[in-house]
């Protein structure tokens, strides 16, 4: 019986090992992005989902590329996200955002076209649900506040 018990305990902990090794990634394996159709469907699904949305030129500044807004919509939906890095902590190891506890900024990936990797642009959130955003297309040498309307999340 006791035999037993230790071959589930020991299944459960290799289960919640492989997992977690999922959540913290690597962020120096490139991982390959899906492919357009798998995007547009993704995006379809998380829009129906979240009635009644507001047009995302309504939402997100000006200065932000496209492809900001299927990241900044999947971040209020609460995923699924391209990269496995994405809704990871961001250290703040430059100080160029103003100083937080830990795990207070979680960083996500926003998709640069042509690119064959994750790219230099990011978002960047604070607080959980998020209440600051911060986005850098310059692998986060510098950063530009804004402002997302109807920011809610489904967390």
């Amino acid at each position: 019986m006791r035999r037993r018990h230790l071959g589930l305990i020991a299944i459960i902990v290799l289960l919640g090992l492989w997992l977690w090794s999922k959540r913290l990634g690597n962020s120096d394996v490139p991982v390959p992005a899906p492919t357009p159709a798998t995007q547009v469907a993704e995006v379809v699904d998380t829009q129906a989902a979240r009635a009644p949305a507001l047009d995302s030129a309504a939402r997100y500044p000006d200065f932000l590329p496209v492809e900001a807004h299927d990241v900044l919509d999947r971040i209020a939906a609460g995923g699924p996200f391209a990269h496995r890095q994405d809704g990871g902590v961001f250290q703040n190891r430059e100080r160029r955002l103003p100083p937080r506890p830990g795990g207070y900024y979680r960083e996500y990936t926003v998709v640069t076209p042509g690119s064959d990797d994750r790219g230099a642009r990011r978002i960047i959130t604070g607080g959980d649900p998020p209440v600051e955003y911060w986005y850098s297309d310059d692998h986060y040498r510098s950063f530009r506040r804004f402002e997302v309307a109807n920011a809610g999340t489904a967390r």
